[in-house]
């Protein structure tokens, strides 16, 4: 039986070790903490659970389809229910946007409070919709470091496509251009912020996001985000995979140019192949021979990061959804900011999950978990004390301001997360939430690769390679990589 080793158990590397273990190998996970999940962890104190980490939940199929791979029902498996509302919008002026999940009945909520009208806002989302369509056999299934790739009919197909997916504009001209109302260029600008990129640098194309959120739909697992990778690593174990936590991988073993195993401090485990579920810049760095570093990778624009407050919030807001975005008055000077990457703009936009919202035993009655978070710059030494000092204060007078309360005294407990805990927790260089940046034409389709080109049997899944970060995009790479391996 050949053998697999898996360094790293977030989500794509569970889905790596289902669908290596499903072909028959006999396949090993390590992990450096005690737990499977990588950034879908959770916190849990005070009589409140907060998913630390990923909160919106979209292409649920692609958890569904692991489950079929490995002869099971999902509905015993893994229960989730689609959203009536996507999100709920507010803004500074006053304006108020609930982004219903029917498209029509969304456009129909943005003619009614905006100037934006109906048709345009339908016309852009079957323009993401196209979009979608015509770059999903390519981008989300097939490396694009592969020659084989470019010479099949739905390539092809893609490439004719090319001069329509908006490539050579950015994301926040065509916005503009389409939707009028700068209320709905804001809110479909954000959407860049899904992969950490800036949409007055990044282009169109990102466009295709929005699909997944409107067209496809979005949901929330009955058991919360955390039953993701709970679900997956039940699988693993049902498949035989075995676990090593609490395990850090010291390097990976190269012999004759192909990794034949990985070392834990001076023990050597053995292997036909091995795949990296962490962040590609630590695997050159710290796990391969110094030969072999990239010297792209430390160029490469870096994703935003984030300061997330977790906080038990004692009282209920009705006017609140799962999902919220309290939006910064001066959208285009907070990404400024971002990009300078040094400190954070004084209005930020605010995102608030409160899962308690479905699912009601993650806060007590008449309470609220608040997952709170702003997107900053990734770590260049900033103090963060400061800066998370500073953006708390801002965050509070801004949400104080929009639902006229006062915040301070209804917060029971807190807990946080800046870019420095986030690269020590998750190995995520500099603490970017998605790897490199999608801010450029080349960088929103050319991340590193799924494979190494100079070291066989030696691959890579997650956010921090092709196809970029997320949930359905982390788990779109660990089927291209035993694709990979199979070819």
């Amino acid at each position: 039986m050949k053998k697999a080793i898996v360094i790293g158990a977030g989500v794509g590397g569970l889905a790596t070790a289902i669908r290596l273990a499903v072909k028959g190998y006999q396949v090993d996970v390590f992990e450096a903490n005690a737990v499977v999940g990588g950034k879908m962890a959770q916190i849990e104190s005070n009589n409140f659970r907060f998913d630390a980490g990923p909160s919106l939940f979209t292409m649920p199929e692609l958890v569904d389809e692991l489950i079929v791979l490995c002869g099971k029902d999902p509905k015993e498996y893994f229960e989730y229910q689609k959203l009536d509302e996507n999100c709920k919008y507010f803004y500074e002026d006053g304006t108020h946007i609930t982004a219903f999940s029917k498209p029509l009945d969304f456009a129909n909520e943005v003619q009614l409070k905006t100037n934006a009208s109906s048709q345009s806002v339908l016309k852009h989302l079957k323009k993401s919709a196209f979009i979608y369509n015509a770059t999903e056999q390519l981008f989300l299934k097939k490396s694009l470091h592969k020659i084989k790739t470019y010479f099949s009919f739905s390539t092809l197909f893609s490439f004719l496509k090319l001069p329509f997916l908006n490539i050579f504009n950015t994301m926040d001209s065509v916005n503009r251009k389409r939707l009028k109302d700068p209320r709905i260029v804001q809110l479909f600008n954000r959407f860049s912020t899904y992969n950490g990129s800036n949409p007055y640098k990044a282009p169109g194309i990102l466009n295709i996001i929005p699909h997944l959120e409107f067209n496809k739909g979005a949901f929330f697992p009955k058991k919360g985000m955390r039953s993701i990778p709970e679900v997956l690593y039940k699988l693993c174990l049902e498949k035989n995979v075995q676990f090593h936590l609490n395990t850090k991988v010291t390097a990976i073993q190269v012999s004759e140019e192909k990794a034949t195993g990985v070392f834990v401090g001076n023990d050597i485990f053995k292997a036909d192949l091995v795949v990296c579920n962490t962040d590609v810049y630590f695997v050159y760095k710290n796990l391969l021979p110094k030969k072999y570093f990239l010297k792209n990778i430390l160029t490469q624009e870096r994703s935003t990061s984030a300061l997330i407050f977790y906080w038990g919030v004692n009282k209920r807001f009705k006017q609140l959804g799962l999902h919220n975005i309290f939006f910064s008055e001066n959208y285009e000077k907070e990404f400024e900011f971002l990009n300078d990457g040094k400190t954070v703009y004084d209005d930020p936009t605010v995102y608030i999950n409160i899962s308690s919202k479905i699912k009601k035993d993650d806060a007590p009655k008449d309470a609220e978990n608040w997952f709170v978070m702003v997107n900053v710059p990734s770590n260049n030494g900033q103090d963060w004390n400061d800066i998370k000092h500073e953006v708390k204060s801002n965050i509070i007078a801004k949400l104080n301001r929009a639902l006229d309360v006062d915040l301070c005294p209804l917060i029971e407990f807190e807990e946080s997360l800046d870019p420095i805990l986030i690269e020590s927790k998750t190995s995520s260089y500099k603490g970017s939430l998605y790897g490199t940046a999608s801010n450029s034409k080349m960088s929103a389709f050319f991340r590193h690769p799924n494979f190494s080109s100079q070291i066989k049997g030696l691959y890579f899944c997650g956010g921090s390679v092709h196809p970029g970060g997320g949930i359905p995009l982390a788990l779109s790479s660990a089927k291209i990589i035993v694709d990979l391996i199979k070819n």
